[in-house]
């Protein structure tokens, strides 16, 4: 499609966005999303991402109850005192923070819930978890930048998935898959814009760190 974004565009302007709307989202933009997903690479071309759309109200809630225990538990008392970064200010994240709880308090409204996994043909447990994000990482940001190119807002987190046995339950999953990741999608109710980045000066080097 001509209107869709360039990639680098894409990239450079991929913020966050946790407040969207309750508008649906279409079916086939839903099915582009987990195409894009899909042509990531993966640890020996294995290819056992899997990838769940949730658009029941029911199991919505379900999740969104488990999404805002993990943020109460995470942010706790820092809901009013965020501190700051060199590279981020209190006002930044402040702003930051007033959006996760944001969508802590509508996530059961957004139209699509994003749940990525991966399948292990085993049983899963701690070590299988920490072999998995390595092939399923990619997926996730190829979901992001297609969701950025057809102007749909995302924003991965992982807190609604701290308790395994409740997301297993929720999401009716196999003993030989997990869940690594939420993404909330819709279509945003602020603006984009470009991130804002440490320098390359800052994070790169040639050859050796010193």
């Amino acid at each position: 499609m001509s209107d869709e974004m360039g990639i680098f565009e894409a990239m450079y302007n991929c913020r966050a966005m946790r407040r969207l709307d309750t508008k649906p989202v279409p079916e086939e933009l839903l099915v582009k999303l987990i195409d894009a997903a899909n042509q990531a690479p993966s640890g020996s071309n294995a290819q056992n991402a899997r990838w769940i759309v949730v658009r029941n109200p029911d199991v919505k809630r379900e999740l969104a109850d488990l999404n805002r225990k993990g943020v109460e538990a995470y942010v706790g008392p820092n809901v009013d005192n965020p501190g700051s970064l060199p590279h981020h200010s209190e006002e930044k994240r402040r702003r930051m923070v007033a959006s996760v709880i944001w969508q802590m308090e509508h996530m059961h409204e957004i139209p699509a819930l994003i749940i990525a996994c991966m399948e292990f043909e085993m049983k899963v447990d701690a070590a299988t978890m920490a072999m998995g994000g390595g092939s399923i990482w990619p997926g996730i940001q190829n979901l992001l930048l297609a969701a950025r190119a057809l102007g749909l807002g995302a924003a991965p987190t992982t807190l609604g998935l701290m308790d395994h046995a409740a997301v297993t339950k929720a999401l009716n999953l196999p003993e030989t898959m997990a869940a690594f990741c939420l993404i909330p999608v819709g279509y945003p109710l602020g603006k984009f814009g470009p991130v804002t980045r440490k320098p390359v000066s800052e994070i790169m080097r040639f050859d050796q760190w010193s």
